[in-house]
């Protein structure tokens, strides 16, 4: 018995630690800046030692001038070990780069992008041949995280001819080289303002979006194991790993089967986020052929839902899982658990491709916390059931209403799948799907959601409903309620609590606000007469709420000098759910469209537009060297070459010279704080008295 408890403990602590290095080994696979080194002989007795550094796109190494932690990030230090065979010729160069502004920081710190080369003059003081052995410690960023790190470096190099005695008596003690002095930026700096561009920092921010992304990804889980797919499995399952088994091993196994089920899904979270970067991402959000085909791939599994087919794997990769699990052991119990996940595929397969389609941005993180916040609430039950078995009794019987949460996910999928459709509509102004559609399409969709949930709609799989229970009576209640909120939407209600999801209200044909504004004389009217032209491309592009401008970064400028205002720029996109919030909740206020429409020239640039600009206007990148041929893409690096960051909305106010006045805001509801946002950089341009056209 003391064996067996013994051999238990030993295979639970080999799990352990067996889960730990999974863990680690994917959590720790950043590392955006590689080392490479170089020399060049200078003369007999000199040579010039080169630090290359190579960074990953959308990362960047910072100086070995900065403002001192926490305020600043870490600096770039080299290193060298002391030793009588050299000594250095002044300090470590490195390339000559303004400082520009740094969101996670929030202040102008001066960093390299792409690549960065250090070089040190030395002098030989030896006669025979010697080493240079260093560290150089550095910290590098993106937009949403920081790794700091060091690598070691040695050069090899031949003694001069010109030094009479050897003197290469080595001394322990290193010497830490301070960087040249940068030169001296002309360029004016950005003024300090009481206005925060947030309440949280960079990392608060990332951190509360992971673990929204890991809730909701939780509950998608809950929601599979209430699939016909998944729910029956459960009590099946557990009596496998009961039945002819000590209860030590029993649990054993249901604890090496669940932690099987959370490493395989979160296996699939790091494939993806290992093989599709930033500019895949990029591809993915905003690209007609992704958005199209992920629109069709819901209506496909909708369609699945309602019972017009069923999705099945191959049978041979069932059965070979599954010959493999009654085995037994710890190879038994995992694949008991692969068996599980190949079966339930049907069910949970829409669920995990919305979450990795909507966690898939260009960063690592994201779809590893997805996918294991999804299995962790997946394999729950399975663990639960099978350490405590008497709650088994107390399990619902399966039968009809699992094929009803089944159409509901049905329901959902097509709903949510518009957006994909809606995306690409937008991006590329086909103009097919505008907002009063969209809507139709919801308000449909959902009013036979709630038909279905009363029974008054039925499809092949569904059993005969006799009654409406408690439950299903207030989830039709619910869902009629919603749809009656959506209807008003159909005349221009602003539906601010679903304006990330919809099309914006520009796109609609028919606005009952919008044509008050223009019989009130104001809106669009007023606004036209301040402008100095017409904006180019003013025939697909909008603002919101009657407000007036230009979405073209040098007629707005060459404006803004003309009538002497300063800037707001709006880097927004149409498939950017958190700018339609903005638009929504905060600039409809009052208070914010009268600063907007009086005091400033707005200027509003679509990072992600498909319009193809005239080869005149193509810009090559000082980020990537490449070239930009799109409207989306000349903004989309604007906004990263100028302002080291790419999410959006983001608002930025200039003066008459394209200068900073405060600091930049990007998401954030709090309407008074956007106030003073706009109150600030009011003040600050005045302050500095330019006249328009300097």
């Amino acid at each position: 018995m003391n064996k067996n408890k013994a051999g238990i403990l030993r295979k639970f602590m080999l799990t352990i630690i067996l889960s730990s290095f999974f863990i680690s080994a994917f959590s720790q696979i950043q590392t955006p800046v590689k080392w490479s080194y170089d020399k060049k002989k200078i003369s007999e007795s000199e040579y010039l030692l080169i630090f290359k550094a190579s960074i990953e796109n959308t990362w960047h190494l910072y100086s070995q001038v900065t403002p001192p932690p926490p305020d600043g990030p870490l600096p770039t230090v080299f290193v060298f070990e002391k030793s009588k065979a050299y000594s250095l010729i002044g300090k470590t160069t490195e390339p000559d780069k303004k400082p520009h502004y740094d969101a996670v920081f929030e202040q102008n710190i001066k960093s390299f992008d792409i690549e960065a080369i250090f070089t040190q003059k030395i002098k030989v003081l030896s006669n025979k041949p010697f080493k240079i052995k260093g560290l150089v410690e550095f910290q590098a960023c993106d937009e949403s995280k920081c790794t700091s790190g060091d690598d070691e470096f040695t050069f090899s190099l031949e003694g001069s001819s010109l030094v009479a005695a050897d003197n290469t008596t080595e001394s322990p003690a290193p010497v830490v080289v301070e960087p040249a002095v940068p030169q001296k930026d002309t360029a004016k700096q950005i003024v300090k303002s009481e206005v925060k561009p947030s309440k949280d920092s960079s990392y608060e921010k990332v951190n509360k979006s992971l673990w929204m992304l890991f809730w909701v990804s939780f509950f998608s889980g809950l929601l599979a194991i209430l699939t016909p797919c998944v729910f029956p499995m459960i009590p099946m399952t557990v009596s496998f790993f009961m039945k002819d088994k000590g209860k030590g091993k029993a649990m054993f196994e249901a604890f090496v089967f669940s932690i099987s089920i959370i490493l395989i899904y979160t296996i699939i979270g790091t494939i993806v986020a290992l093989t599709l970067g930033a500019n895949f991402a990029n591809f993915l959000s905003t690209h007609w052929i992704p958005n199209v085909l992920f629109f069709l791939i819901f209506v496909f599994f909708a369609a699945s839902f309602f019972g017009m087919f069923e999705i099945t794997l191959p049978s041979w990769i069932i059965n070979k899982s599954d010959a493999k699990a009654d085995k037994g052991g710890f190879l038994g119990a995992f694949f008991m658990a692969f068996t599980l996940v190949l079966v339930s595929f049907s069910c949970t397969g829409p669920i995990v491709g919305a979450i990795l389609v909507a966690s898939a941005g260009g960063k690592v993180l994201e779809p590893i916390v997805g996918m294991f916040g999804f299995s962790l609430a997946f394999a729950l039950p399975f663990g639960l059931f099978a350490f405590f078995p008497h709650l088994l009794k107390g399990l619902p019987k399966s039968g009809g209403w699992l094929n009803s949460v089944k159409v509901i996910l049905g329901f959902l999928e097509l709903a949510l799948g518009l957006k994909f459709l809606s995306i690409a509509d937008q991006t590329y102004h086909w103009g097919i799907l505008d907002r009063e559609i969209y809507l139709a399409f919801w308000i449909v969709i959902f009013f036979l959601m709630g038909l279905y949930l009363l029974g008054k709609l039925k499809f092949a799989h569904d059993s005969d409903l006799k009654y409406v229970s408690v439950p299903r009576l207030m989830m039709a209640v619910i869902t009629f309620t919603f749809v009656a909120y959506m209807i008003p939407g159909m005349w221009g209600a602003p539906l601010k609590s679903l304006s990330g999801y919809l099309p914006p209200t520009t796109s609609q044909d028919f606005d009952i606000n919008a044509i008050a504004r223009e019989h009130a004389g104001g809106g669009q009217s007023n606004a036209v007469s301040t402008l100095c032209e017409k904006p180019k491309y003013g025939e697909f592009l909008h603002l919101p709420h009657g407000l007036e401008g230009y979405y073209d970064y040098e007629q707005g400028l060459a404006c803004a000098k003309k009538q002497n205002k300063p800037i707001f720029i709006d880097f927004t996109g149409h498939g950017c759910v958190n700018c339609r919030e903005m638009e929504a909740n905060v600039w409809s206020a009052e208070p914010v469209l009268k600063r907007m429409r009086e005091d400033y020239i707005i200027i509003a640039l679509y990072v992600d537009d498909k319009t193809e600009l005239p080869e005149n206007e193509w810009i090559t990148s000082k980020v990537d060297g490449k070239v930009k041929k799109s409207l989306g893409k000349k903004y989309a690096d604007l906004q990263i070459s100028r302002f080291n960051i790419n999410s959006q909305p983001y608002y930025v106010l200039l003066d008459t010279n394209g200068e900073l006045l405060v600091q930049p805001r990007a998401y954030d509801l709090d309407v008074d704080a956007f106030v003073k946002f706009l109150d600030a950089g009011k003040q600050e341009f005045q302050k500095r008295g330019i006249v328009g056209g300097n």
